[in-house]
C-alpha cells in the first residue's frame, strides 16, 4: 500500500472513531431469553435526541392472534437496549409488519399491518404517531381499508417535501407463495396538510412485493422490490427493479435486475453523499449470505460485501438501514428462525474496500 492511500485508510479510522475503516461490528438485540418466541421483521430508526429505536411483532407464531407490536430502544451514548414494551395491539386480531420512522417536523410514525383472515392476503395497514420521541403513542387510525395492503420498508422524503411509504398488495390465500398479480405501490403523504394518495403500481411478470424507493432527480426515482411467487429456488430469480420519471406517482414495469433474490425482503437507502447501498441475500435459494453492494449511480455496483460471514448465523431475513447524523449505516435484521434480532454497524468504507470483481460467486 502506498503512502497517500496508507495515510488516507488512517484518516478514515480517526474519523470513525472506535471503528476501523473495515469494520462490521454485529450486535445480538435479543434472543429466545425474551418472551414471546417469534420476532419477526424488526424496523429502526434515528429519534431526534439521537436515541435507536427498533419496532418489531412478536407472538408465538407469525400467523397467531397473540401476535403484538414491540418497540424499544438503545439511548444515545448507551451501550444497552431497554426492554420491549408493547405499542400496538388488538384484541383478537393478530399485528405484523411495523415501520417506525421520525419524520423531519418531529412526529414518530408508526405504519403496521393487522390481519383480518388466515393470511396476510387479508391484512390492512394501521398506523399510529408519537409527539414525544416514542415515549407514547396516538390512538391508532387506519392507512387503508384495501385487502391485502402491507408495509414493510421506510419512507423518504422527497424533494418536494412530500413523503413516499413503500407498501404493497398481496394476493393468493396460500402461506407458501404469493399471486403474480402481488404489486408494489406506494402512499404520498403531504405533511402540510395530511393527506394521503396511493401512487401507481409496479407490475411485473411473476409479482412482486416489499419495494424500496430512493430519489435521484426531482423526477427520477428508482425502486428495488422482492421477487414474488414460490419459495423454491428459481436459477432466474432476481430482485424486480422499477424507476418513476414523474416524481414517484407512476412507475415502469417491473423487470429482473442483476441482483438474486430468493423471495426475501431487501433493503435499498441513499446515503447522505448520494451514493446508493443495497442489502439482499445473494441466492436464489437461501436468506443467506447478508451482502452489502454500493454503486454511485445504479448504473454499475462495483462494490460488494459478504456482512454476515463472521456473525455466527446462518439466516438473515428483513433488513432494513439506515444513516445515522454521524455517517454510521445500521442496519437490523432476524435470524435463528425468526427468533433473534441482529444489529449491524458500519461506515460506508466498509464496503467500499472490497471491489465486487474480487469476490465473485
Amino acid at each position: 500500500m502506498n503512502y497517500a492511500k496508507l495515510m488516507g485508510l488512517l484518516a478514515l479510522m480517526v474519523a470513525a472513531g472506535a471503528f476501523a475503516a473495515d469494520d462490521v461490528v454485529v450486535e445480538r438485540v435479543m434472543g429466545i431469553e425474551v418472551p414471546g418466541e417469534y420476532k419477526h421483521p424488526c424496523t429502526i430508526t434515528q429519534l431526534g435526541n439521537g436515541d435507536l429505536y427498533i419496532a418489531y411483532y412478536g407472538g408465538l407464531g407469525e400467523y397467531e392472534d397473540d401476535s403484538k407490536v414491540w418497540g424499544m430502544r438503545k439511548p444515545a451514548g448507551s451501550d444497552t437496549w431497554s426492554a420491549p414494551e408493547c405499542i400496538a395491539d388488538t384484541p383478537f386480531r393478530g399485528e405484523g409488519n411495523p415501520v417506525v420512522w421520525q419524520a423531519p417536523d418531529g412526529l414518530v410514525w408508526l405504519f403496521y399491518v393487522q390481519r383480518y383472515g388466515d393470511t396476510w392476503s387479508d391484512s390492512r395497514v394501521k398506523g399510529k404517531i408519537s409527539k414525544d420521541g416514542a415515549n407514547t403513542w396516538s390512538d391508532s387510525f387506519m392507512l387503508t381499508f384495501q385487502q391485502g395492503t402491507m408495509v414493510q420498508g421506510l419512507p423518504i422524503v422527497l424533494n418536494n417535501g412530500d413523503y413516499l411509504l413503500p407498501a404493497y398488495h398481496e394476493t393468493g390465500h396460500d402461506q407458501e407463495k404469493t399471486n403474480p398479480d402481488t404489486e408494489s405501490l406506494f402512499f404520498r403523504i403531504n405533511p402540510r396538510t395530511n393527506t394521503w394518495a396511493e401512487t401507481g403500481k409496479i407490475v411485473s411478470d411473476n409479482g412482486n412485493l416489499q419495494p424500496h424507493a430512493v430519489q435521484l432527480s426531482d423526477s427520477r426515482l428508482i425502486a428495488y422490490c422482492r421477487r414474488g411467487g414460490t419459495f423454491d429456488p428459481l436459477p432466474d430469480g432476481r430482485i424486480i427493479r422499477a424507476e418513476s420519471h414523474d416524481g414517484g406517482n407512476t412507475w415502469t414495469r417491473g423487470a429482473p435486475s442483476q441482483f438474486k433474490n430468493p423471495n426475501a425482503a431487501i433493503a435499498f437507502i441513499k446515503l447522505a453523499n448520494g451514493h446508493l447501498l443495497l442489502v439482499y441475500n445473494d441466492s436464489i435459494s437461501a436468506r443467506m449470505p447478508l451482502t452489502a453492494s454500493v454503486s454511485t449511480d445504479d448504473a454499475t455496483w462495483p462494490y460488494k460485501r459478504n456482512l454476515s460471514e463472521s456473525s455466527g448465523y446462518r439466516d438473515f431475513a428483513y433488513p432494513v438501514a439506515i444513516q445515522t447524523r454521524d455517517g454510521k449505516i445500521h442496519l437490523v435484521c432476524t435470524t435463528d428462525e425468526r427468533k433473534t434480532i441482529l444489529h449491524f454497524t458500519f461506515d460506508e468504507q466498509a464496503i467500499l474496500l472490497h471491489p465486487a470483481e474480487s469476490n465473485a460467486q
